[in-house]
């Protein structure tokens, strides 16, 4: 009986221990962090410094690879591919993980083929044009804009990305039907507003405010409630003269699914030391990012968040006529 017992206890612990050992272990090796848009824009620049900070959670290097293409569905359909073991992870915001669910025909499902690991940053827009163009405020951009709209041209940093719908969203605002000119990233967009190749863009503030501080192009306006602290003298929309249009996008971290949740909670908890590290919360506030606050910082907060979001937006997209071309 007692060699039966112990062959079973044996038994049981050969089948235990395989499953619970590698996220007990982990991490053993480097780590792989998607950013699924190419080099030079936000989510680049966000996933970077992120990055340093998690290596130094962890313990292990964390490598940023560019996988970009088709709005961010070519990177992040590669990870929802990859094995669920942590050792491949990624970033996304509200375009890839939202809004392409309802503008591309997808092989993956936005929401359940990735697991929710944390909340990172916000961060708004700012309304930008080409130096050369004549208005001094928004008011006079808008009124530039609608009088001029048989040749204008606004540029967006590629189909279904927050710039793309936040611009086809002003238009609207404004009563404007302008040429949308669409780049493969944010960086191109931004030096074909700076050529005068296109008038106007909708970018953030990690990717304009070097241009704007220059002199190579004008700002008019930021899309959110609130001043940015790093452009205290950019007005808000609200008190530029348009006001309720407010636009907004977050980035945050995700798995693919099926990753232990052992995994996920170590992730987790090494996003949110990265997060409270004030090197690294200095460089995203300096780029006009608002982080999360800690009780928003959790996987649960994360998917709740994409779930809202597609019920909200999606409606909103698909009424606007936003698909792929």
């Amino acid at each position: 009986m007692w060699k039966l017992l112990c062959a079973g206890i044996c038994a049981a612990a050969m089948l235990v221990t395989p499953a619970s050992a590698p996220a007990e272990s982990y991490p053993e090796r480097p780590i792989t962090l998607i950013v699924p848009l190419a080099p030079g824009g936000s989510t680049d620049v966000i996933a970077r410094i992120l990055a340093k900070g998690l290596q130094t959670s962890l313990g292990r290097p964390v490598a940023v690879e560019n996988i970009t293409g088709a709005g961010g569905s070519l990177g992040i359909g590669r990870l929802t591919r990859a094995p669920p073991d942590g050792y491949t992870i990624g970033i996304g915001h509200w375009g890839t993980n939202v809004a392409n669910g309802a503008i591309y025909s997808l092989q993956y499902d936005v929401a359940r083929d990735v697991e929710p690991v944390a909340l990172i940053a916000t961060q708004p827009l700012l309304i930008v044009a080409k130096k050369s163009v004549p208005a001094d405020d928004l008011k006079g951009l808008i009124d530039w804009l609608k009088a001029n709209a048989d040749h204008v041209s606004e540029g967006n940093s590629g189909n279904g990305t927050p710039t793309h719908v936040a611009g086809l969203l002003f238009q609207r605002a404004i009563g404007a039907s302008l040429q949308m000119v669409p780049y493969r990233s944010a960086g191109q967009s931004m030096q074909a507003l700076i050529a005068g190749d296109i008038d106007v863009l909708l970018d953030t503030p990690a990717v304009s405010m070097p241009y704007v501080r220059s002199g190579a192009i004008k700002a008019y306006a930021v899309t959110a409630e609130n001043r940015l602290a790093i452009a205290p003298k950019i007005p808000t929309t609200d008190e530029a003269g348009l006001p309720g249009f407010h636009f907004s996008f977050w980035h945050a971290l995700f798995a693919p699914r099926g990753t232990p949740m052992e995994i996920v909670g170590k992730l987790n908890a090494a996003t949110v030391e990265a997060l409270a590290d004030p090197a690294v919360r200095f460089r995203f506030i300096a780029l006009g990012l608002e982080i999360f606050p800690r009780e928003r910082q959790t996987p649960g907060a994360l998917g709740a968040l994409v779930k809202a979001d597609a019920e909200k937006w999606w409606p909103i997209i698909k009424e606007s006529g936003i698909r792929a071309e």
